[in-house]
């Protein structure tokens, strides 16, 4: 009896061992398992994100591509949005000026509303043409199948060879010569062919707004402090809790009377709906003038140094680069501000005061070869 129990110890610590040793190994493997995926996903995530160009702006470029994806789609999808809304403004400042300022002008000074309406409807033709060229107005781009005479590199989206200052514009999904930026209030790139029309349309809507401002000032004065606030005639006030007063004492009235406070009235409901028109066109002037203002101004520097918005960029990290090096970077492309504003402007054989009128004109070139300032091509 002693003996069989004793077997049945050693067969149940065999089976025990047995059992632990086989858990042993299943939690080895398994380790080594896990050590192995930890092993292939390091290699893989180094694969993807690491090579020897490695840097913070390579890093910045990988975090921001979420919001250059949101930007790229969806640009695309609200440039209509903002065409319409700027026409929208457009045609509602205008009605403003023609339904506030004309009237007012015109009993003042028939001479000078004659005047204003000469100079204002050139600058509304001239705004609106240039902006209806610059958003009809192709860029420009390279020639499909055809030979580029110049290439200075190749683009990594379109993997085909690209002309001197042409650039990838990712909302079109196209190279756009001599490519300013996309502006979203156009729904299109601004390149070598929109260009001018881009900054004129500019700068005719910032003469426009200031010539509106100017011409309006004395109009909203009087608007806001008249001379005679009061109405004459019988007093009367719009207001719920005087209705049935006022309701009373005119069954008392004639008839000559009553018509009277009806047009006092009206006359106070138009008058605060004139207020309320010049201050929102108050609103929309000011803020398109700081704007729009300020950006014409910079377009007008770079212009004057022969670059666009992107070429700006550029050189100033060349500039930094010579400047490390004792050097002194200088714009090929910068042939003196006559000439820069001369070939922008697409005033060959052409006075200057061409530009004051609308012109469908394209500008100086192909957007395929470019003279530098040594008045060669470059490559």
């Amino acid at each position: 009896m002693r003996n069989y129990i004793s077997r049945c110890f050693r067969l149940f610590h065999l089976k025990m061992s047995r059992i632990k040793w086989f858990f042993k190994r299943v939690s080895c493997y398994e380790w080594l398992n896990i050590k192995e995926r930890y092993r292939r996903l390091l290699i893989i995530v180094k694969s993807l994100f690491y090579n020897d160009f490695l840097s913070w702006s390579y890093v910045c470029d990988i975090l921001l591509e979420p919001i250059f994806w949101f930007v790229e789609n969806f640009t695309s999808s609200l440039g209509p949005v903002f065409v319409t809304i700027v026409s929208f403004l457009k045609v509602f400042i205008v009605f403003i000026a023609y339904w506030i300022g004309l009237p007012y002008w015109w009993d003042k000074s028939p001479i000078t509303t004659i005047f204003l309406l000469i100079f204002g409807n050139w600058l509304l033709i001239n705004v609106s043409f240039h902006y209806y060229m610059g958003v009809k107005v192709p860029a420009g781009y390279p020639p499909q199948g055809g030979l580029i005479p110049e290439a200075v590199s190749i683009c990594k989206k379109c993997i085909k060879p690209k002309p001197p200052r042409t650039h990838h514009c990712s909302v079109c999904n196209k190279c756009v010569l001599k490519m300013d930026h996309h502006c979203p209030w156009l729904n299109n790139c601004v390149g070598h062919y929109n260009h001018r029309h881009f900054f004129q349309y500019m700068a005719f809507t910032v003469i426009g707004v200031l010539f509106i401002m100017v011409f309006g000032l004395e109009i909203a004065y009087e608007e806001f402090f008249p001379e005679d606030p009061e109405l004459d005639g019988h007093p009367v006030r719009i207001n719920n809790s005087v209705i049935i007063p006022v309701m009373e004492s005119m069954d008392h009235m004639t008839q000559e009377e009553k018509d009277k406070i009806a047009q006092q009235a009206a006359a106070r409901a138009i008058g605060e709906f004139r207020r309320k028109l010049i201050i929102f066109a108050a609103l929309i002037c000011v803020a398109t003038l700081a704007a729009l203002g300020a950006l014409t101004w910079w377009h007008a520097g770079l212009i004057s140094q022969g670059e666009t918005s992107i070429e700006s960029h550029i050189n100033r990290s060349e500039q930094k680069k010579y400047k490390s090096l004792g050097r002194k970077y200088r714009n090929p492309y910068d042939l003196g501000s006559r000439e820069n504003w001369r070939q922008f402007l697409g005033l060959n054989g052409r006075n200057w005061w061409f530009i004051l009128f609308p012109s469908t004109h394209g500008p100086y070139g192909d957007g395929l070869t470019w003279k530098t300032g040594h008045n060669i091509k470059i490559s």
